[in-house]
């Protein structure tokens, strides 16, 4: 796509000149450190459970997996059309589909970079002579990655609709927390049918059930990257239609 690479140098740039990446970056690192040296004392050195509860199945985990993607992409889109900076954008040489994929790598790398705490703690463990089981250290982090990059694609999608930041936000995280929770929605309803359909599509059982015990499923990376490409798709013909506006 023309222009994709200086989109996403210019996206990756700006996240990473204002404070708010290194502050984002130090509360990452700070928190994971916390809860894997928690777990390990309270375990008695069980490194597998440390992993396990600072790659997933602690509630800080996934409040960060729901808030800061909205958080990263809510200006990406929405403040440059209000602004007025993306009609300038869509009127140089660079398509629609590249403008919507370099701003969401930017936050896709960003999102790589803040679950990429729990591999330096593995490597630490690895290094002082205790190491750890990696094929759960590595499907945790490449767990978090996609499901990041959904969570971003969401966010985009939700940026590219409004010209107000906040309700891009806003409406991101409610679009993350209905990923999350549709599993328990569909138990409302007393239809078979319906259970088997959502448990097909619930991000938290494949996240539990393949990343954090070491399995690589192509399913569920075929799941996550169909979903993923949809949101971008309706972001990219969203950003469109402001174009022929």
């Amino acid at each position: 796509m023309k222009g994709l690479a200086t989109i996403y140098r210019r996206e990756l740039a700006g996240l990473f000149v204002a404070p708010l990446a290194w502050i984002l970056l130090s509360i990452s690192y700070a928190m994971t450190g916390w809860l894997f040296v928690t777990i390990l004392k309270d375990t008695g050195g069980d490194i597998i459970a440390s992993v396990r509860f600072s790659s997933g199945e602690s509630l800080p985990y996934w409040a960060f997996m729901i808030f800061l993607p909205p958080l990263l992409t809510m200006r990406m889109i929405s403040e440059e059309s209000r602004n007025g900076l993306l009609e300038f954008l869509l009127t140089s040489p660079v398509s629609d589909g590249a403008v919507v994929l370099g701003k969401f790598l930017a936050a896709w790398t960003f999102m790589a970079l803040f679950w990429s705490s729990n591999l330096i703690y593995a490597a630490a463990l690895h290094g002082l002579g205790a190491p750890p089981d990696w094929p759960p250290v590595l499907g945790g982090f490449l767990g978090a990655v996609l499901v990041s990059g959904l969570f971003c694609s969401i966010g985009m999608l939700s940026s590219s609709l409004t010209s107000t930041p906040i309700l891009a936000a806003f409406g991101a995280f409610i679009g993350n927390v209905l990923v999350l929770l549709l599993p328990h929605l569909a138990g409302l309803f007393d239809a078979t049918w319906l259970h088997e359909e959502v448990e097909s599509v619930d991000v938290m059982s494949h996240f539990h059930r393949t990343f954090l015990v070491g399995l690589l499923d192509t399913k569920v990376l075929v799941f996550f990257s169909a979903w993923t490409g949809f949101f971008l798709f309706m972001a990219s013909r969203a950003v469109e239609a402001k174009r022929w506006r």
